[in-house]
């Protein structure tokens, strides 16, 4: 008997990808403005093709262009993970946390944590209240912790294409 992912539509897929779209990847990763044409003079590819190849890309869920942003920047005064311990399936829990607004990375993990959810606040209240009231209302959690963020060292989105 073959199992159905839960979530086909997150169901674990490996994309078998040419060196051409690993190029057009790398390019992205080091600046995610560059122009198709700029892509195209490196990877030897009409500015059309690689916008074809970048909307396959971005469709097939293989890469996303995307804005990162500073969260102290943006008014946000307060960034956590929080290790969260559950009972029951794990999946719906996580489901929950990603709806909540203000958590903007959820994982299912091994180890001494269920899942793992980053999140931010714009105060010590704010963080409270999410824990408190949003988080920990979650069916199924049973405990939580959290590790506030006192200094970003380190964060990059570019570790290649193999």
């Amino acid at each position: 008997m073959t199992r159905q992912p839960r979530h086909p539509d997150r169901a674990e897929k490996t994309h078998a990808l040419d060196d051409v779209s690993k190029a057009i990847i790398e390019q992205l990763q080091q600046d995610g403005r560059r122009s198709y044409a700029a892509i195209g003079k490196v990877v030897g590819l009409s500015e059309a093709a690689v916008r074809q190849r970048v909307q396959r890309l971005v469709e097939s869920g293989v890469m996303q262009v995307v804005a990162v942003t500073d969260p102290l920047q943006l008014g946000f005064a307060r960034t956590a993970m929080v290790g969260i311990r559950c009972q029951g399936a794990l999946e719906p829990v996580a489901d929950a946390l990603a709806e909540i607004d203000a958590v903007d990375y959820v994982v299912i993990t091994a180890g001494s944590f269920d899942l793992l959810a980053e999140v931010v606040a714009e105060s010590d209240e704010g963080l409270l209240d999410l824990v408190s009231h949003e988080i920990r209302s979650i069916p199924g959690v049973t405990s939580t912790e959290t590790f506030m963020y006192l200094q970003l060292r380190k964060q990059t989105y570019s570790w290649g294409v193999r």
